[in-house]
């Protein structure tokens, strides 16, 4: 079976996002906008049949198997439920909603529905990631006792842009943060306790944030990201008999390598590759809409809404405040 591919939004994401997975093989069929301009000129640059006008439109298109959500954050929740409600599956740009709360219902409705939702959490596809999971798994470095992982990006500082509005979702936690706080609990599980401190801009967003987590066992993570400044963005996992140091950057496919308790390197591994490596997620879900097993993937429903309560707390402490935040049972 050849799943169908529709997309919402044209945004920049999506023309990464459809760009690499087009190379790859995947097949899109349709994509929505807005307006029928925005849509058609979206469909002729990357070979899409049709063009929709409306979002509402896109999600009742007969031909469209699953739908990439690919709007602002603040949209996100709302865009997903309309396509679940439509009977599609659907891959939800990362991060999944603005709160934990948005995201329980949209996984809820999903599973009502019986059909395939997944955040698209990208990096938790790559082949160093499967291989990193097997070698912990395996105890090659020990019981995993710390998991240190930084994101920082120099980005527009414009106001109205939309990292920076929060009617959009904006700072750097959505954008950024999701990132490292989803590695951290893909390694050491959900957090028992999050400890978080931040800097805001005039607008009220986040500008930079180091988080502590606590995970079972006194596993900690500490992570880190800004939007304002540029680091190596690398990331490790520590445990007691030797570590595992992923490269810059260390959310794309990169190099990395395992050391022993002395620090010696034990192997390296190069796990870059041609294409970004979106279409790796792609597949996943695609093998979980066609085998009819909807939660067999390294990116769960749950694990999905773990992420969000901690950056909801993280926000909490640090004093980001979104729309969502205030009345999210009008949501």
């Amino acid at each position: 079976m050849t799943v169908r591919w529709g997309v919402i939004g044209t945004g920049g994401i999506a023309r990464s996002f459809v760009g690499d997975c087009t190379r790859a093989g995947v097949a899109f069929v349709a994509v929505g906008s807005r307006t029928r301009e925005s849509a058609q000129s979206f469909a002729t640059e990357f070979g899409i049949p049709r063009a929709h006008g409306s979002y509402a439109d896109l999600v009742a298109d007969p031909e469209v198997d699953a739908v990439y959500v690919a709007t602002p954050h603040s949209r996100h929740a709302e865009d997903a439920l309309l396509a679940i409600e439509a009977g599609k599956h659907v891959l939800v740009e990362k991060a999944f909603t603005i709160t934990a709360d948005e995201a329980q219902r949209v996984v809820d409705a999903a599973r009502a529905r019986g059909v395939v939702v997944m955040e698209a959490m990208w990096t938790r596809f790559l082949p160093q990631m499967t291989m990193l999971r097997q070698v912990v798994a395996e105890g090659r470095i020990g019981r995993p006792r710390i998991v240190e992982a930084s994101h920082h990006q120099a980005l527009p500082s414009d106001p109205s842009h939309r990292l920076n509005d929060p009617a959009l979702g904006g700072g750097a936690i959505l954008d950024l943060g999701v990132y490292p706080i989803s590695f951290a609990i893909d390694v050491l599980g959900a957090p028992t306790a999050v400890a978080a401190a931040g800097t805001l801009s005039e607008q009220g967003v986040d500008t930079q944030m180091g988080i502590v987590m606590t995970h079972d066992g006194g596993a900690q993570s500490l992570v880190h990201f800004a939007l304002d400044v540029r680091s190596p963005n690398t990331a490790s996992v520590i445990g007691d008999d030797g570590r595992i140091d992923l490269d810059a950057t260390w959310y794309t496919p990169t190099t990395w390598r395992i050391r022993d308790r002395d620090g010696a390197v034990v192997e390296e591994f190069d796990s870059r590759e041609e294409l970004t490596g979106y279409a790796h997620e792609v597949r996943a879900f695609e093998a979980m809409v066609t085998s009819g097993d909807h939660e067999a993937t390294a990116m769960t429903p749950d694990g999905t809404i773990a992420v969000m309560r901690a950056m909801d707390e993280a926000r909490r402490q640090v004093g980001v405040r979104y729309a969502a935040d205030e009345a999210p049972a009008a949501r």
